[in-house]
């Protein structure tokens, strides 16, 4: 009769040899993760300013910091973000097509979806929050960082507008230009905010054509 008192066989160098390599990935991620994450609510320090384009890229949109979870702040004004691009066929004129709403398109994508994504409830609204505040009333990047989200929302409309399937008739975009209406929404009888915000008109603001190269498509 076989022996079953045993603790039977030992693993394999193999799969003791897969599942270090394993242990050390996952744990190599974590860290990366939790070190982006620690950079990017640091105060300015040279770790972070060397290496800005990589904490930011990995942090922004999805792992961005805040304490709207424990106390969120009811959005005070309604914004509408729509883009359009300029096309060339054949070395001809390039012609600017229409304005295509994007904020529209991800109010259809959360509207009676349960589970809807990240992306479609906070991309855009917060590239443009990161945009307005790091940019000038005349359109001025400040620092690195305006920068990059200047970047981050050219790529944002060029991939809503471009990426549609057949949208352009086969024409390939040189420029795109972004433009936003921000309406102030009146604050409730009980709240404490100055109502002045209600009477208030919406704010327009027309960004000027920026133009496309090959490296704005590349991973969109």
């Amino acid at each position: 009769m076989a022996d079953t008192g045993g603790t039977g066989p030992g693993r394999s160098l193999p799969s003791l040899v897969v599942l270090a390599v394993t242990a050390a990935v996952l744990l190599g991620a974590a860290c990366w993760h939790l070190a982006t994450l620690f950079l990017a609510v640091t105060p300015d320090n040279p770790v972070r300013s060397r290496y800005a384009h990589l904490i930011n890229g990995h942090v922004y949109p999805e792992f961005t910091q805040g304490w709207q979870l424990f106390a969120p702040e009811p959005l005070h004004e309604n914004v509408v973000v729509e883009a359009r691009v300029r096309t060339d066929r054949n070395s001809e004129k390039p012609r600017a097509g229409h304005w295509v709403n994007l904020t529209t398109q991800d109010v259809a994508a959360i509207r009676h979806n349960p589970v809807p994504s990240h992306a479609h409830q906070n991309m855009l609204r917060l590239a443009w929050d990161f945009y307005q505040n790091s940019h000038s009333r005349r359109n001025a990047p400040i620092g690195v960082r305006g920068i990059l989200f200047g970047e981050y929302v050219k790529r944002i409309a060029l991939q809503r507008i471009e990426g549609r399937r057949g949208g352009l008739d086969g024409e390939r975009v040189v420029a795109v230009q972004v433009r936003v209406t921000a309406r102030p929404v009146a604050p409730p009888r009980w709240s404490d905010r100055a109502s002045s915000a209600s009477v208030q008109s919406a704010r327009h603001r027309t960004l000027p054509w920026w133009s496309v190269k090959d490296q704005d498509r590349r991973g969109l």
